[in-house]
């Protein structure tokens, strides 16, 4: 299995593992090496009292795309830090595109760019995350 196909199933173990992405209808689009792109549909109940998508649904999304690029060589991490600027709303109805690079790595800590774009390309948000390498594997082989 080489370092993409390996990303790869980690992110599919990953999502099957968790509550949360399946709730949410999280779909992985694809998912490589230092790289994820997922996205999910927004639907009424992610919507705040503006009846526009609740920040907290968007930094969830931007989180999970972070998870699977940090884990996907298959070394347990954890986020250590992550910050997130929102930069457009998104309505119900809307779908929302989650796309994640892992920009540096240096020993067990790891920063990783996420942007989250609707389906039409407007931006939506910029995520950083800064991961911490566990040890241990996600997913035995």
């Amino acid at each position: 299995m080489d370092a993409n196909e390996l990303a790869n199933h980690v992110a599919q173990e990953m999502l099957a593992g968790e509550g949360t992405g399946p709730a949410w209808g999280i779909k992985i689009e694809e998912a490589r090496e230092d790289y994820a792109r997922i996205s999910m549909v927004v639907r009424a109940d992610m919507l705040n009292s503006h009846r526009i998508a609740h920040g907290g649904m968007i930094f969830a999304l931007a989180d999970t795309a972070f998870a699977y690029v940090c884990n996907g060589a298959n070394h347990a991490s954890v986020a250590a830090q992550a910050s997130i600027v929102f930069l457009d709303k998104v309505v119900e109805g809307e779908s929302l595109i989650a796309e994640a690079t892992e920009v540096a790595r240096e020993g067990r800590a790891g920063v990783t760019r996420v942007a989250v774009r609707a389906g039409d390309g407007r931006a939506i948000a910029e995520f950083t995350g800064y991961s911490r390498t566990l040890g241990g594997p996600v997913v035995e082989m």
